[in-house]
C-alpha cells in the first residue's frame, strides 16, 4: 500500500489533474508538465520539459498585447517578488488558436526560504458545445465541414429567428461580420490544406471568444457571421475587438513555418424594420466587405 506521505504520490496526483500545472526553475527551464497542461495547450510533455519558458511556447497574451515578457510576464512577477498572483490571459494552443485561461502563479521556496522556482496552474475559461450537440448538428448536415461551425443555412435560420424575436418582444441583438483578408492569395501561396487548417484555427479562436453567449457560422468562403443575443452596442463592439485581436494573434505551424491570417470585423445592432439583408449590409460595410453575396456562394465542404 502506498504511503500517503510518499512524494511520488503527490507527483502522481498533480500529474493527473485536469487543471494545467507546470513548474519552472530559476533558470527559466520547464521542469514539470501535467496531463491538464497537455490537454489545454496541445503540447505534450516531451515537447516542453527542458525548454525555456522564455521561448514563449505558450505566448501569454492579454486583451491589449501579446508576448507578455519581462515584468509583464506572470512568471517573472512571481519569481522577482515572491508574491502569488493570478490573471486572465490567452495561451496560444499548439494548433495555433488562442485559448482563454485563468492562470495562478506561486513562488516555490526551499527550506531556507529562497525562491527556487515558480509553479503555475491554469484553467480554460470557455464551456464549449457538448459533443452530443455537435454530433447531432453534424448528422443533420448543419455544420461546415472544414471549420466545424454552423453552415450558412443554419446561421440564416438563427438570424431570422432573432429578427422575429426582436420584432415581437423587442429583444436586442447584434451581429459581427468577420472577413478573412486575402484568403485566395493565402490559398494560392500555401495550398488548400494550409488554408483549411488556418480557417479551422480562426473558427476555434472565435468560438472561444464568443463562449456560449453567441452563435457562430461560416457565411461564405472568406466570411464568418456571429450572432450575439441580448447585448448593447458597446458590448458588441468589445466582443468584435476581442475576436479580431485573438485571431490576428493566432498562427499555425505548417511544414516548419508559422502562418497567420488577418481578419477585419464589422458589427451592427438590430434596428426596427431590419431584415437579414439590411442587417448584413451594415455589418459588412464596417468589415470592409462588399454587400451581401448570393446564397449559392456558401462553402460547406472541400471542392
Amino acid at each position: 500500500m502506498m504511503d500517503l506521505q510518499d512524494p511520488n504520490l503527490f507527483r502522481t496526483i498533480l500529474d493527473s489533474l485536469p487543471t494545467g500545472v507546470y513548474l519552472v526553475g530559476r533558470d527559466g527551464k520547464i521542469l514539470f508538465w501535467n496531463d491538464g497542461a497537455e490537454r489545454i495547450t496541445g503540447f505534450r510533455r516531451h515537447e516542453v520539459i527542458g525548454r525555456s519558458c522564455r521561448e514563449n511556447i505558450l505566448l501569454h497574451c492579454n486583451q491589449q498585447r501579446c508576448k507578455l515578457c519581462g515584468v509583464a510576464c506572470p512568471l517573472t512577477g512571481a519569481m522577482n517578488e515572491g508574491k502569488a498572483g493570478d490573471a486572465r490571459v490567452y495561451f496560444r494552443h499548439k494548433a495555433g488558436h488562442q485559448v482563454p485561461v485563468h492562470v495562478r502563479t506561486v513562488a516555490v521556496r526551499n527550506p531556507q526560504g529562497l525562491i527556487v522556482g515558480i509553479a503555475e496552474s491554469f484553467d480554460e475559461q470557455m464551456a464549449g458545445e457538448t459533443d452530443n450537440r455537435r454530433l447531432n448538428l453534424a448528422a443533420h448536415g448543419c455544420l461546415d465541414v472544414i471549420t466545424g461551425v454552423m453552415n450558412q443555412a443554419l446561421t440564416r435560420s438563427y438570424l431570422r429567428e432573432h429578427l422575429a424575436f426582436f420584432a415581437e418582444y423587442d429583444l436586442p441583438f447584434g451581429i459581427l461580420s468577420i472577413r478573412i483578408e486575402a484568403l485566395e492569395q493565402f490559398r494560392a501561396a500555401h495550398g488548400r490544406d494550409a488554408a483549411d487548417d488556418s480557417l479551422h484555427v480562426v473558427a476555434e479562436t472565435m468560438k472561444r471568444t464568443l463562449g456560449t453567449a453567441g452563435f457562430l457560422g461560416r457565411w461564405i468562403d472568406d466570411q464568418f457571421l456571429a450572432i450575439v443575443p441580448n447585448c448593447t452596442g458597446a458590448e458588441l463592439n468589445q466582443t468584435g475587438e476581442s475576436m479580431q485581436f485573438s485571431i490576428n494573434s493566432s498562427e499555425i505551424r505548417w511544414w516548419g513555418d508559422l502562418l497567420s491570417i488577418k481578419v477585419s470585423v464589422g458589427h451592427a445592432m438590430v434596428d426596427v424594420g431590419d431584415n437579414v439583408e439590411s442587417l448584413l449590409r451594415r455589418a459588412e460595410r464596417g468589415a470592409g466587405t462588399p454587400v451581401l453575396r448570393s446564397k449559392s456562394a456558401t462553402v460547406n465542404a472541400k471542392s
